[in-house]
């Protein structure tokens, strides 16, 4: 256990902003399991209004530091990826 004051303070922050950074990695994972659901079950519509909110939350996240930027480049790539080929078929 931390002794001094502000490191006392510095704890009880550092635990809060994890579990605030928690909670939103675990939004985006479920954003991006509701996209694959819909683009596996075919649904083209539900998919593309997915992706938009998917794409939204991930931007959010990487501005506000809870996710690398590259990370969500990467991640947003590999979901247009998916929603083209579900326009293809």
């Amino acid at each position: 256990m931390p002794h001094l004051k502000s490191a006392i303070k510095r704890l009880r922050t550092s635990k809060l902003a994890n579990q605030r950074n928690k909670a939103r990695t675990s939004a985006l994972k479920t954003f991006e399991k509701k996209f694959r659901a819909a683009v596996s079950s075919g649904d083209a519509a539900q998919a593309a209004e997915l992706l938009k909110m998917c794409c939204s939350k991930l931007d959010k996240a990487a501005k506000v530091g809870v996710i690398h930027r590259n990370k969500v480049a990467n991640k947003k790539s590999q979901l247009d990826k998916l929603m083209n080929s579900l326009q293809a078929n």
